[in-house]
């Protein structure tokens, strides 16, 4: 088994962030990192059309510093398709961002109820 590491992400500059450190886990390990974000279906890529060439060509510039692929998909179930993501890749640790106030901590959480022995590294916003 790889146990590679994926990096969820949205479309805030703090995901650099996440990136970075998915970056660092990666290389500890040998792996590779892979950069994942996952729209609900029928919205936009970022959620808001306003900045989506923006933010992707952020995300992939980001991505491509380290040497990570990154992979943009709609789902009804985000969740869902992120832990068959994870399946499918032989992902070993998946780093979140975690921002104070949000429900972000049960999303972790379910995640990692979900895969079993796969790393949930939230980080804090």
């Amino acid at each position: 088994m790889k146990n590679d590491v994926m990096v969820c992400v949205t479309g805030q500059k703090t995901c650099e962030r996440l990136i970075r450190e998915g970056a660092r886990i990666a290389q500890i390990h040998s792996v590779e990192v892979h950069v994942v974000h996952v729209a609900h279906e029928g919205e936009h890529f970022m959620g808001s059309g306003e900045n989506e060439a923006e933010a992707l060509e952020y995300l992939l510039r980001r991505s491509n510093e380290v040497g990570a692929d990154m992979t943009v998909l709609h789902a009804k179930d985000p969740k869902a398709t992120l832990c068959d993501y994870a399946k499918k890749n032989e992902i070993g640790v998946v780093v979140l961002g975690v921002a104070p106030g949000t429900n972000a901590l049960d999303f972790a959480r379910d995640l990692e109820a979900r895969l079993p022995g796969v790393d949930i590294c939230p980080v804090s916003a």
